[in-house]
């Protein structure tokens, strides 16, 4: 290696080939010449923006004549690390090629090149030095047709770079990564649409509605004023969609909707829970007094006759209202508890509203602690875990469980993790919870092969709260220590909210997790906010693309390409790519056109106590061959 050229320069070099790397041969491809690969569902269609132009994604980087010496473009590329490619452009300022920092820095640092080539015209070099045949597109390209483009040519392209034009001419270089952020960002706004908000009212949904009672909690501590929740309900809701058709209650429900929004004020959140039920957070208030005036408002807004199929009906509601803190200080309670004075007002004659007050009974099931019977759960050895393979797609082989949890109550029978995880993250109790499941996992791979089976990988998923513990990583070993258990079979599932909030720390109990042997897969992949960056800062072994981006794949060509680009930058960053909720022929066949290295879900089978998948594994291995998924 030459004495000019150091190793922190390779190093550098590599390390920005990540973001721009030379692509084969493909000429000029002016604007909408290809369809546009996303369909976006948004809840009013006529605010669905169009695509951004290429252009706003590029960056203009000072071009390199095609007779330009080597040595040159060298020492621009040792004088600033930033600079990940340089174009070659003729006399006129049309594009050449593309010279790769990598690429060319490796090439110069053998011995004698310089002498060779030093001053030589950079355009003289052959490839791969120099790209003689980059994909050029027109600035006034879309995102979306660019994406089409790319993945036209193969996806492994979606991780590399390509020159952007203006009438013919070079415009600046556009980065694989950015045009991957920004398609996946798009898709994840739609997808929090779809999980935020009810497509028929575009009400915030329950979800959301929850959050927003949480929020408003938080903010009473913080002020010395209150908050409250009203729990509305319409009124013989019922006899109008049975007798007129479900079209007609649903202009019904949206006409409720809108005097709902009127009547609120703008600091309020007025939700729709499911059916016909509505809610209304209700802040920065002094007591019931203000509720009870909006509570007014609406009863008398809704004696406007409404026309529905041609005719003209009257809708009453009924409303239930509870305030925080004095009502009740956890979100559950309060709707509980504004759900049980609504329920008053429907056995008094509807139509009317009122505020909880002790005494008035709710129902039995709601009534119960959940906290409390979590608890003791915990204690009387009611929980269990179920396991759900996941298959090499290669190979056809079950490689790997992940293990889930249930609660086997006793009177309310086996509940999934939706009816208790919720209470366990607000109580904490999901720390204890997620140590539990660990070391259950353990001791059952331990069994397992006791039993006789081969070794398989064991995922564990590992909340926010569990993660933050300063002693997190102490604990995992001690429980790997305990248990016996064989930490490379061992995998952590994390979320990405982890890696986006936690900075340094997450980093650390990251390292510290991989010296113990243990892998790391990042859960529900592409449905967070958040930059593609941070993939490569921390030492993740797996991605896992979550199912949203899976159900209805084979109608969905942006839920495709972004699994397809998901899978590339795996492959990229030497990651493997698991697709999860795989149910049927056809979701298959689209994940494995999309070079994915695993799958999971019901199509192979439901998650299942550990005896039933002994059982499966058995059978599975006398069927499952590389040919039953080829």
């Amino acid at each position: 290696m030459s004495p000019e050229l150091k190793e922190t320069d390779i190093g550098m070099a590599g390390d920005q080939a990540q973001h721009l790397a030379p692509l084969p041969g493909a000429s000029l491809i002016e604007p909408d010449t290809h369809r546009s690969m996303n369909k976006f569902i948004y809840l009013n269609a006529e605010e669905a923006p169009d695509a951004p132009q290429i252009v706003f994604l590029s960056r203009f980087i000072q071009p390199a004549n095609q007779s330009e010496e080597c040595l040159s473009v060298l020492g621009r590329f040792f004088s600033d690390k930033s600079l990940f490619a340089i174009p070659v452009v003729d006399d006129q300022n049309r594009p050449l090629g593309l010279v790769e920092r990598h690429t060319f820095v490796e090439f110069f640092g053998k011995p004698f090149t310089r002498e060779i080539h030093g001053r030589k015209g950079v355009g003289t070099l052959p490839a791969p030095v120099v790209n003689l045949g980059p994909v050029v597109v027109d600035s006034a390209t879309t995102v979306d047709d660019v994406a089409r483009i790319i993945i036209d040519a193969g996806m492994e392209h979606m991780v590399t770079g390509f020159i952007v034009t203006s009438e013919g001419s070079y415009a600046g270089v556009a980065n694989g990564h950015d045009l991957l952020n920004e398609i996946t960002q798009r898709r994840q706004a739609e997808l929090y649409a779809l999980a935020h908000y009810d497509l028929l009212t575009g009400l915030p949904n329950r979800r959301l509605f929850l959050d927003r009672i949480s929020q408003a909690c938080r903010e009473v501590r913080r002020t010395a004023l209150q908050a409250a929740v009203m729990f509305i309900d319409v009124d013989r809701f019922k006899q109008i969609n049975d007798s007129l058709g479900h079209a007609a209650g649903d202009h019904l429900l949206r006409a409720v909707a809108e005097q709902l929004q009127q009547c609120a004020r703008d600091c309020d959140t007025v939700a729709r829970l499911g059916g016909d039920e509505f809610g209304i957070v209700v802040e920065n208030i002094r007591g019931v007094e203000d509720v009870n005036a909006i509570a007014g408002r609406i009863i008398e807004s809704m004696a406007k006759s409404v026309l529905i199929a041609d005719r003209e009906f009257f809708i009453t509601v009924s409303i239930g209202i509870a305030l925080y803190p004095q009502d009740d200080a956890s979100v559950s309670g309060l709707l509980n508890k504004a759900d049980a004075a609504m329920y008053c007002v429907k056995a008094n004659g509807r139509n009317g509203y009122r505020a909880y007050e002790p005494g008035l009974s709710t129902d039995a099931v709601d009534n119960l602690s959940v906290e409390t019977e979590l608890r003791n759960a915990i204690a009387r050895d009611e929980l269990r875990l179920y396991y759900q393979p996941q298959v090499d797609l290669k190979s056809g082989r079950m490689t790997g469980v992940e293990a889930l949890v249930r609660w086997q109550h006793p009177a309310r029978g086996l509940l999934s993790p939706a009816h208790f995880i919720p209470v366990a993250e607000q109580s904490h109790l999901i720390v204890d919870l997620g140590y539990w499941v660990l070391t259950a996992a353990c001791r059952q791979y331990k069994a397992w092969l006791g039993a006789g089976k081969a070794p398989l990988k064991v995922s564990v998923n590992v909340s926010t709260l569990q993660f933050q513990q300063p002693d997190f990583s102490r604990r995992v070993q001690r429980i790997i220590e305990e248990t016996g258990m064989d930490p490379v079979y061992l995998e952590l599932e994390l979320t990405e909210s982890i890696m986006m909030h936690h900075g340094n720390h997450a980093l650390d109990t990251l390292r510290s997790l991989k010296c113990l042997g243990v892998s790391l897969a990042l859960d529900d992949f592409g449905t967070g906010f958040s930059s593609l960056s941070y993939l490569r800062q921390y030492p993740i072994d797996r991605i896992k693309i979550d199912q949203s981006f899976v159900r209805g794949i084979s109608q969905s060509s942006s839920s495709e390409s972004i699994v397809k680009a998901i899978s590339a930058l795996g492959k990229s960053l030497k990651m493997e790519v698991v697709a999860e909720g795989i149910e049927t022929d056809t979701e298959l066949d689209v994940i494995r056109d999309c070079s994915c290295d695993g799958v999971q879900g019901y199509y192979f089978s439901k998650p299942v106590p550990a005896e039933s998948l002994a059982e499966f594994f058995e059978a599975a291995s006398k069927t499952a061959t590389a040919s039953d998924l080829s």
